[in-house]
């Protein structure tokens, strides 16, 4: 257990407040804060000025991104009590799914340090996208509230399935250029696989860096086809085909052209406004994480 209290930051609004705050009551050792998502930055950073030296947040992947983006270059911790609806993060270093559990984790001494990345200084820890995707979340979000978060990703899918839009893109990539016509270009935080069932995780033993992938099939119906290949196959086998190109790199300069979804790209699944060009890197042992002693084999950086 830790020799010092820990201060948790708990999200009052989320479905898991009240059972987070029994797990961390239980494990002991917790100074347990209920906020607002809005007060999450302020907080952190005031904790630190105190000399915080391990924050925990019970949260979902936004509220742990912007932790870590106010912990950034600081001397402290970040431990993590997963509460949102798919916890990536907390899924790829290995957290425990139960709370009780969890907590004791957050409460633990074995940490380590994991690869981040950000595009125009703004940090984020597992994806982005450009493109179809946020076309997409802006659509499930609207039909969330009627349909629940399942089903409406589901309906949003098919949707944005028959509505793709394509922009025009440059790209840099290791100093050359290179242009495309494109519904999706899709940025993540260590090698990715498409492959089922791990369909979005980090390939085992992968590379580090960032894994830029571009859709350069411009029909829906190619699309279609490309998404299954990928799921049959896996990344690296789609990327060799004509309708997909992959690299994995340490920059990256993306300029939309045309088409840019309002000037929006998506950002850990939220959907943020930015002014292109957008200079995405990856930043190598950006954050440390509390973690279990079996986590010390997985693959994030």
């Amino acid at each position: 257990m830790s020799d010092f209290e820990i201060l948790a930051l708990v999200n009052k609004d989320a479905g898991t407040a009240d059972a987070a705050c029994e797990a961390l009551g239980n494990a002991g050792g917790f100074r347990v804060e209920r906020i607002a998502p809005a007060e999450l930055a302020d907080r952190v950073r005031g904790a630190l000025e105190r000399g915080e030296r391990r924050i925990l947040v019970a949260g979902g992947d936004g509220s742990i991104a912007t932790a870590a983006a106010a912990m950034r270059g600081k001397a402290c911790e970040l431990a993590i009590l997963p509460g949102g609806t798919l916890n990536h993060l907390a899924q790829d270093l290995g957290l425990p799914d139960d709370l009780t559990e969890a907590a004791r984790v957050a409460a633990g001494q074995t940490t380590r340090c994991i690869d981040v990345a950000e595009v125009n200084g703004r940090l984020f820890l597992n994806t982005s996208s450009v493109g179809a995707y946020v076309t997409y979340v802006r659509t499930r979000e609207g039909l969330e509230p009627r349909l629940g978060y399942w089903l409406a990703s589901i309906v949003a899918g098919f949707r944005i399935l028959f509505r793709l839009r394509s922009f025009r893109v440059s790209m840099e990539v290791d100093g050359v250029a290179h242009e495309y016509v494109t519904p999706l270009v899709f940025i993540g935080v260590g090698e990715r696989e498409l492959k089922m069932p791990s369909l979005g995780a980090r390939v085992p033993g992968g590379r580090r860096g960032l894994h830029v992938i571009v859709v350069k099939s411009r029909s829906a119906g190619r699309t279609l086809a490309l998404a299954f290949a990928a799921a049959a196959r896996g990344v690296r086998a789609a990327a060799r085909t004509p309708a997909m190109q992959s690299f994995v790199v340490d920059r990256v300069r993306i300029a939309p052209r045309t088409g840019m979804v309002g000037g929006r790209i998506a950002l850990d699944g939220e959907i943020v406004s930015m002014v292109p060009p957008l200079e995405y890197r990856i930043v190598r042992d950006g954050l440390t994480v509390v973690v279990a002693d079996t986590t010390r084999g997985s693959n994030v950086g």
